[in-house]
């Protein structure tokens, strides 16, 4: 490995563990009660569109019979619906209903709003390279979903 990507390689690691410690933060702030599996589940969905059980389990790194019951809860609040699989009349998939959208948006909202403060002494060149990161970060992880999912 070449010094550049062992440096990569760092930061992405630091970026990872500065983001969890940020969202745990962010959700204690809040103080919503909301199952942190709750909201992966929504994002999952909402990134990647409909999908069978399992493969909502898998994407959000849970057992199947824990996102059994997760999607129980989901479905109980209706911010989930069931629609039938196209490739499988026997089949349903998971989608993420407009009740469901709206509650994640609310829920990043909040997160921002709490966070805020933490950052409000940055100036306009350190927001705008906070907003670079997170555009390549979403283009990075955009394409290699696409890679994935070929």
């Amino acid at each position: 490995m070449n010094q550049v990507n062992s440096e990569l390689s760092t930061i992405l690691g630091d970026l990872v563990s500065v983001t969890h410690r940020l969202t745990r933060l962010a959700a204690q702030a809040t103080g919503d009660s909301t199952s942190p599996a709750t909201w992966r589940t929504l994002s999952v969905l909402t990134s990647f569109g409909p999908m069978r059980l399992g493969e909502l389990a898998k994407h959000s790194r849970v057992s199947q019979p824990t996102m059994t019951k997760i999607v129980a809860n989901l479905n109980e609040l209706e911010w989930i619906k069931r629609i039938a699989d196209s490739t499988d009349a026997r089949a349903w998939q998971i989608a993420v209903a407009p009740k469901g959208q709206r509650a994640l948006a609310d829920w990043r909202d909040r997160l921002g709003s709490t966070l805020e403060p933490l950052f409000d002494e940055l100036d306009p060149d350190d927001v705008a390279v906070l907003q670079r990161t997170v555009d390549l970060l979403e283009c990075s992880i955009a394409v290699r979903s696409e890679v994935v999912a070929a």
